[in-house]
């Protein structure tokens, strides 16, 4: 087997080949000259987990820290220490950036074209799996709208994926544009050192402010050793937010208010709560931020920090002229504007000489592709923690991985029966209005009506799915 990446899916990959299928060989190709996915390429300030880690970090490996709420470096720690407790680094190729992958069904593997960034020399892998653990997002790109003017600005404009590490912006005046996670982190991280830091945004994000320290989880390792005590607070941690995602999607209006009040108490009376931390949306259809410790309620009490609400006319030589007529004055612009969602880490695929559209397959269980053979994908919860998911995806690929072993069979496809000729295509995700799933959900693939043409987004239902539904469905065909 091949795992594209060395991320936490990809490590996590490794770990439960190792453990649930000793007898499969692998190998983990990564692109960069690190692990850590991520955790690695994204260097700007305060850059950190937006889920606590008991259900972010890996179901095999308590996290133990005292921050839940954890930050890049940290989290590389844990990704470094599970690598060497595993003694998986022997498995890791760096810099062996995988650009296309093809399927014979002659010899039953895929081969693999994969760049050699140190001697920039192409190279072939073949495997009969491909794990592809590679994210959901380009690293080539950041996605930045068409700014008007914005080469008249004769500051710094700065995207957070490509953070010089050498930014100097203390007594600077910054502005950055955007309202999600990415920004609502760099704010209060940079606020201190900044003459001033603006956060502008073209519309209001759910915020929801929680302690970095988590107390269950401090209660839980004073009366209990630390396996338990994790594996306590990850029950507890995952049921408090699939509970909270299905109030929100039950009683949208009665969670709206009860969030826009915690603001409000945050921020007091006086505060215009209702043009800055207002959506128009209901909870749960964006993903909502989290604020460790109230920092970004801190930053703007303290006068360091605002929000404006507007939306941009043009840069100008010296900042950002609002449609309002306002004018937000700048040294450092940085443009938190988002991500670019990619299918399967760009690469280009390939069966028996044709070349694969992803948008004309249909997922199954939301981590295989019809008529696809041998190959897997991760892709974590977008209302829960993303290893939550990956977890259970590698628990199952190895589950498929012993039946072929069991049944000696070679290939196995998710295939459409004649009954499902007929579904009715849906989004592959669905009931989410981000931005960037809106600008490429055209190139992913379909969802279907009924299973196991779904992609679902249910923690208690996928653990039933991926770990107890029979292999031999009529869908997944395994053959020779």
């Amino acid at each position: 087997m091949i795992i594209v990446g060395a991320g936490i899916s990809g490590i996590g990959a490794a770990y439960h080949l190792k453990t649930m299928s000793p007898d499969r060989t692998f190998q983990i190709l990564e692109g960069r000259a690190n692990f850590g996915g991520t955790w690695d390429l994204f260097r700007y300030p305060g850059v950190r987990s937006d889920s606590d880690m008991h259900t972010l970090g890996y179901r095999f490996k308590p996290w133990t820290a005292d921050k839940s709420i954890a930050d890049g470096p940290a989290i590389l720690d844990y990704l470094r220490e599970t690598i060497a407790e595993n003694n998986l680094d022997e498995k890791i190729r760096y810099n062996h950036h995988v650009t296309k992958a093809e399927w014979s069904s002659l010899s039953k593997t895929w081969t693999l074209s994969v760049l050699d960034k140190i001697s920039n020399t192409v190279n072939s892998f073949s495997c009969n799996f491909l794990f592809m653990c590679s994210g959901y997002y380009s690293y080539k790109q950041g996605f930045t709208p068409e700014f008007e003017g914005i080469q008249n600005f004769k500051g710094t404009v700065v995207h957070p994926q490509f953070w010089p590490q050498d930014l100097d912006y203390r007594n600077k005046r910054v502005v950055v544009i955007g309202s999600g996670a990415t920004a609502m982190t760099i704010v209060p991280a940079m606020a201190k050192d900044v003459a001033k830091i603006t956060m502008l945004q073209r519309s209001p994000t759910f915020v929801i402010s929680r302690p970095s320290v988590d107390p269950f989880a401090k209660r839980m390792r004073r009366l209990y050793p630390k396996r338990i005590a994790y594996a306590l607070t990850r029950i507890e941690n995952t049921t408090r937010q699939q509970e909270l995602y299905k109030l929100c999607r039950a009683f949208p209006a009665e969670v709206k208010q009860v969030m826009i009040d915690a603001v409000r108490a945050e921020l007091g009376p006086d505060y215009d709560v209702e043009k800055h931390f207002t959506p128009v949306y209901n909870p749960w259809d964006q993903r909502i931020c989290l604020v460790p410790d109230s920092d970004l309620f801190v930053a703007i009490r303290s006068g360091k920090a605002e929000v404006a609400t507007d939306t941009i006319k043009t840069f100008t030589a010296t900042g950002i002229e609002l449609e309002s007529g306002s004018h937000l004055d700048a040294d450092i612009i940085v443009t938190a504007t988002g991500i670019e969602l990619v299918t399967l880490g760009e690469m280009e695929f390939v069966i028996d000489s044709q070349l694969v559209n992803f948008a004309d397959t249909w997922t199954y269980k939301g981590c295989a592709y019809s008529g696809v053979p041998n190959l897997a994908s991760s892709f974590g919860y977008i209302n829960a923690s993303w290893t939550l998911r990956a977890d259970l995806t590698c628990e199952y690929v190895c589950r498929l991985l012993n039946h072929m072993r069991k049944t000696k069979t070679s290939v196995c496809t998710p295939t459409l029966r004649e009954t499902d000729k007929n579904m009715e295509p849906r989004k592959w995700l669905e009931d989410f209005s981000s931005g960037y799933m809106k600008r490429t959900m055209h190139k992913m693939p379909k969802q279907g009506n009924f299973e196991p043409w779904l992609n679902p987004q249910n923690y208690e239902a996928d653990k039933k799915m991926f770990r107890k539904s029979p292999l031999e469905d009529g869908v997944m065909l395994f053959t020779n």
